[in-house]
């Protein structure tokens, strides 16, 4: 490893001196030198040098100084055949003496100068890529064959892909048996082959569980779903594992294969888990200008009879101080138990009641409903319910209730890379809402459609596009014969930036009266720059459109606006802090500055 013992082939190269200084005391005279014209070689041997990355450190003694530069060749190796040079010439020196060369009781007491000098040599090619046997459905790298550069990084992963193929097959215990790994100087290729051993196909045997403290043992097995007897699939045990994080109760999972195999074919199982504390509590806050202050907290338990049933009470007070309408009270009860009929579905069960004072109505509302949700894949999930809603409603005319049984079935299809703060990806989520009326309350169907995705342009992932399209409709029931909270309005953070809280609606003469109420279609869009300025500050331009109509889409009762405006973003463990502020830029429903903070992007 040392650098008088790393042979040197072919030619010198043209010199390329890159020069790295530092306020240390103790390396004031440190230089870096790569004789490449690869500049992004030179950028990572640069970014693994042990020594750069100390250089700043101005406690280090001559001791440290030295294990680093050891380590040095080292960390400079592994990079240069991550990028295919295998004749590399290194060489670190400490006061003009190789660091390889000096004894570890013969250390200098101090050190001046350190200067370490790269010369990568010859790219090397692959001669030979062979992996064998290989399973029915390789899944080997492109860069894999005769020809390609010989990088370290593409020769492991052809080693890792040949395992993890024939594990999909059902051959747990399978490894690599033998390499064969050549580097030819002469003529500067790389001979690769690569003998992998399926071992036996096995079968999912017993799962053992440690580390429950509460947690009952038959719950951990009904929500793992291991399914024991069946055929060894490394997916399966990744899906068993996720449906036990999923749950929320433990803050760390792990399942490990055993050594030995249980005859005939079993392979047993062992889930290790440590739970979280059980109970929760959280609090939450929202600022717009317009629309108020909005102020939460919950209270949640983890784990209340042992199997993974989280209970969460809340309460949540909105508008406070709103401009256009009065404030908003609602307290909750959700209870969900998950691995029920199967372990991937959850049921849950749901209670609110509250009061709004929407700027044309006031209602007292009630709503419970029955959920049972099934998580189809990581990024697919349907849901369908049984709810029941009773609201007792004040507005211009008088008093009026409404009251209806729903079944909503929903789909949510989220491929986003990070949930709080998408870089890549789209997230949809689609819901049909048949509803039965009864008294003054009409039967119909209310439909209703939420597509976001986003989009970044460069590598670094520093300007992304942010898009959304929300479209919601009622069919089947009257503007007034639909339950009022059912209606679409317009307005605020969630649809139109910019514009007041609920501004656009529907306007109505009833009885000689003229008054507003939500309108039965809805459509709306926004669109959004988020440019990335530090690690931790981002800015956003964006513009917001909504329109309302009655009877269909774009009709000559509807109407539209239109809000845009710029923002900061700022970045928390749990998602960006956000300030948004908004202006008016169509329609008549608003004027002047909106100021919006909140937690998480806007969508």
């Amino acid at each position: 490893m040392a650098a008088a013992t790393i042979p040197r082939l072919g030619r010198a190269g043209l010199l390329a001196l890159v020069l790295v200084s530092t306020g240390a005391e103790a390396f004031e005279k440190v230089d870096f030198q790569v004789a490449s014209e690869d500049r992004a070689l030179s950028q990572a041997l640069r970014a693994a040098s042990v020594l750069l990355r100390a250089e700043k450190d101005q406690g280090q003694d001559a001791q440290d100084i030295l294990s680093n530069g050891r380590a040095e060749y080292a960390a400079l190796l592994n990079t240069l055949y991550a990028y295919g040079h295998y004749s590399a010439v290194i060489h670190v020196f400490v006061d003009g003496r190789e660091v390889a060369s000096i004894p570890p009781l013969d250390s200098p007491a101090n050190i001046d100068r350190i200067k370490v000098t790269v010369d990568p040599g010859r790219r090397f090619a692959l001669s030979r890529a062979v992996v064998r046997p290989l399973p029915a459905r390789p899944d080997l790298p492109e860069d894999f064959r005769v020809g390609a550069v010989a990088e370290s990084g593409v020769i492991i992963a052809a080693a890792s892909a040949g395992v993890k193929g024939w594990r999909a097959e059902g051959n747990a215990k399978a490894r690599i048996s033998a390499q064969d790994l050549v580097a030819d100087h002469a003529s500067a290729t790389v001979s690769a082959d690569i003998q992998v051993d399926p071992g036996p196909v096995l079968r999912f045997g017993h799962l053992a569980i440690k580390g429950q403290d509460r947690m009952r043992e038959n719950r951990i097995r009904k929500i793992a779903g291991l399914p024991e007897g069946e055929r060894f699939d490394p997916a399966k045990l990744d899906r068993a594992a996720e449906r036990l994080r999923r749950t929320g109760v433990f803050a760390s999972v792990s399942l490990t294969e055993d050594e030995a195999i249980t005859r005939p074919d079993l392979l047993g199982i062992t889930a290790t888990v440590v739970e979280q504390k059980p109970r929760r509590y959280s609090f939450g806050a929202e600022v717009a200008s317009l629309d108020g202050m909005t102020l939460s907290a919950s209270w949640l338990h983890r784990n209340l009879m042992g199997g993974a049933e989280r209970l969460e009470l809340g309460a949540e007070v909105s508008n406070i101080a709103a401009q256009s309408s009065g404030v908003d009270y609602v307290i909750g009860a959700k209870l969900d138990r998950p691995a029920t009929f199967t372990a991937d579905t959850n049921l849950g069960f749901a209670l609110d009641v509250g009061q709004r004072n929407d700027a044309d109505f006031d209602s007292n509302f009630a709503l419970a409903s029955v959920t049972l949700s099934h998580v189809f894949s990581d990024s697919l999930t349907g849901r369908a319910g049984l709810s029941y809603g009773h609201s007792a409603i004040t507005d211009a005319l008088g008093k009026s209730t409404y009251r209806h049984l729903a079944l909503p079935l929903g789909l949510t299809w989220d491929r986003r890379d990070n949930k709080t703060d998408a870089k890549n990806g789209f997230f949809v989520d689609a819901e049909v809402k048949p509803f039965k009326g009864f008294g003054i309350t009409d039967s119909g169907i209310r439909s209703k459609l939420d597509i976001r995705g986003y989009k970044a342009l460069d590598a670094e992932q520093r300007l992304i596009f942010a898009a959304r399209l929300q479209a919601g409709a009622i069919s089947g029931a009257s503007l007034l014969g639909t339950p009022r909270d059912d209606l679409f309005y317009s307005g605020g953070a969630g649809t139109v930036r910019g514009q007041p809280y609920q501004s656009l609606g529907v306007s109505l003469l009833r009885g000689g009266l003229a008054t507003t109420i939500g309108g039965s279609h809805f459509l709306g869009a926004s669109l959004e720059a988020r440019v990335k300025a530090t690690e931790s500050l981002g800015v956003v331009g964006f513009i917001d459109m909504g329109r309302i109509d009655v009877g269909g889409f774009f009709n000559s009762a509807g109407d539209w606006h239109a809000g845009a405006g710029l923002g900061l973003r700022y970045a928390t463990g749990v998602g960006p802090l956000r300030l948004d502020l908004a202006a008016p830029v169509g329609g008549d429903t608003g004027s002047g500055l909106q100021l919006y903070l909140g937690l998480g992007q806007a969508f």
